[in-house]
């Protein structure tokens, strides 16, 4: 970087350089916010993506054998069983 030097000190005043540090200041603080925002964030996703990876492998851990011909329910919701005797006769509900 090049800085540039001014030809007399008259150039730049306190005030100015007063006003230049602030502005820096206040980006700097920006910038920090933003990081901490970030860091949060990442933070939030990470067990996000905890929780989904245990969820598949209970997910996975409930597939039957590959030779297991049943049928799967993975959401672990009460099915009845179906028979197939009662397929053909009319409901009376």
């Amino acid at each position: 970087m090049s800085e540039q030097t001014p030809s007399s000190p008259s150039d730049i005043s306190v005030d100015d350089l007063s006003a230049i540090v602030q502005r820096v200041a206040d980006k700097l603080q920006l910038i920090a916010e933003a990081v901490k925002n970030l860091n949060q964030n990442r933070t939030q996703l990470e067990g996000k993506i905890e929780d989904a990876q245990k969820r598949i492998q209970h997910i996975l851990s409930r597939l039957p054998e590959q030779s297991d011909g049943r049928q799967l329910n993975l959401l672990g919701e009460a099915t009845p069983p179906t028979n197939s005797e009662d397929d053909n006769e009319p409901t009376t509900h």
